[in-house]
């Protein structure tokens, strides 16, 4: 089937013309119209544009020399502004917004031919660890447990296109990652999800929730893949002051690479406390495999890991309580009606515009910018981060890589959510620390859990070396041979 196909062995097919762009991209359109409603991993799906370009891109192919992703599907999160497509962020406050104008990223993935399917869910403004808050319904993960019939979480933020990905509803797709958003998802649906490091994508025309730490990234089914997108997707843009003038290589070329007297580090303070013996296996299998292919296994500490959750969840509330204030329903957003007075403007707007998860972010972020509170909260918090990047910093002068577990459990199911939103925010815990610091990171698929679960391994780089994670990841892939698919996806019934 050509939705089973990855997109470098799409790429290679539409030039042999061994089909169509349009037959490719039909493929999927069906796909997503027949799981679309049980998966709900689209919020905005846009058929007629994507055949549309499909045919435009059947033309570029056929006069030669087009662009690498020419003719490919993709899922897009609806946190990057599509002109002329809807861009709702997953929340009712902007859920009308038709931006009049293309995000750096997306358009840079349309030059390079891409063929856009839709916008795919979310956490509401990408808030959350199992795309349950989301305005617009919550995503199934196409995976199921053995014998279990319960509905399972895809991860989140960016779950809607980690599902898509995963039920091949796409080729690959877009995600931004703040603590986890695109490594976490990626985990839960057994693919690969890669966030590059701060500053290599623009976050121009991106919806922001914390703009020190937001990233763009591609998630997809092989790490050659996301190599591929990583080569279309970054670059500098000088409209965003954040995103670094450093050159891009060709980062497919890593694939394949040889590792050979490479260090990777073992962080001890990963081995949290509870962690299920199931998942410190799976590590020890990653940790055998990159031995076998010729790494050296280094024992390393990043003593500071154990307040990166608790510096996180009060650097990213606040500067979420400072870019959400701009939707008031008079600058940007949609305006509650029966208003007596300005404040209670405010009040109905915000309310019926945030749902709970948002409004909690924003609640605690105002409260530690608070007059009185700054110093002892946010500034202190910044204090540790700073450490928390000099634990990496000095890791990375005796190693090349970490190899970490990506989450402490697989997926989980939508009615074991725990009704305490710090279990929650547990989800993170592996994931938090390179955001803080500002690292790449990637999660790649290797292996299953005795229900049939999909379990991944982060492995962190140092600043701007994404080429490294690419070519451990890519010999972690090959060794671990993960070929599972979930039960539910395109072609097959769950």
């Amino acid at each position: 089937m050509l939705t089973d196909l990855t997109i470098a062995q799409a790429a290679e097919g539409l030039r042999k013309k061994e089909f169509s762009a349009v037959e490719l991209t039909k493929a999927h359109t069906d796909a997503v119209d027949a799981l679309n409603g049980r998966v709900n991993a689209y919020i905005t799906v846009t058929s007629d544009k994507a055949l549309a370009a499909a045919k435009k891109a059947d033309s570029t192919l056929s006069a030669g020399e087009a662009p690498a992703l020419t003719g490919i599907p993709l899922g897009i999160k609806d946190l990057f502004c599509t002109n002329g497509v809807r861009t709702t962020a997953a929340s009712k406050i902007i859920g009308n917004f038709v931006p009049p104008y293309e995000s750096t990223v997306t358009a840079k993935l349309l030059e390079n031919g891409a063929i856009f399917l839709g916008k795919t869910n979310l956490d509401e403004f990408a808030m959350g660890s199992g795309n349950l808050t989301s305005a617009f319904g919550s995503v199934e993960n196409p995976w199921h447990r053995k014998d279990d019939a319960s509905v399972l979480v895809p991860g989140g933020s960016s779950g809607g296109s980690a599902a898509a990905v995963a039920a091949h509803m796409a080729m690959g797709a877009t995600g931004t990652d703040t603590g986890g958003s695109i490594r976490q998802p990626a985990a839960y649906c057994g693919i690969v999800g890669l966030k590059p490091t701060y500053g290599r994508c623009s976050r121009w025309g991106t919806i922001a929730f914390a703009s020190s730490l937001d990233q763009a990234g591609p998630m997809t089914r092989t790490v050659e893949d996301a190599a591929i997108m990583l080569t279309a997707m970054a670059g500098h843009d000088p409209k965003d002051s954040t995103c670094a003038d450093v050159a891009v290589p060709d980062y497919r070329a890593a694939c394949g690479r040889s590792l050979k007297g490479l260090r990777v580090g073992i962080p001890a303070e990963y081995r949290a406390p509870g962690m299920s013996e199931e998942i410190l296996a799976v590590w020890q299998k990653g940790i055998d495999m990159l031995r076998e292919a010729g790494c050296e296994i280094v024992d390393v500490s990043l003593p500071h890991t154990k307040y990166g959750l608790a510096t996180y969840y009060i650097i990213a509330p606040a500067e979420c309580s400072s870019n959400l204030a701009r939707y008031d329903g008079v600058r940007f957003g949609e305006r509650a009606e029966g208003a007596t007075s300005l404040d209670d403007l405010y009040e109905k707007t915000r309310h019926n515009g945030f749902g709970e998860e948002v409004r909690r972010r924003i609640l605690m972020g105002t409260y530690v910018l608070s007059a009185g509170y700054y110093d002892a909260y946010y500034l202190k918090a910044q204090k540790v981060r700073t450490l928390i990047q000099r634990d990496f910093t000095q890791a990375f002068q005796k190693v090349d890589v970490l190899l970490t577990p990506t989450a402490p459990t697989a997926a989980f199911a939508r009615d074991e959510k725990p009704e305490d939103p710090v279990q929650m925010y547990l989800n993170d815990i592996f994931t938090v620390p390179a955001s803080m610091a500002g690292q790449p990171a990637m999660s790649v698929p290797v292996a299953l859990d005795d229900k049939g679960l999909p379990l991944g391994l982060q492995l962190i780089g140092k600043h701007f070396d994404e080429e490294t994670i690419i070519a451990v990841g890519s010999a972690l892939e090959k060794a671990a041979g993960f070929t599972a698919r979930p039960d539910l996806r395109a072609g097959v019934s769950a």
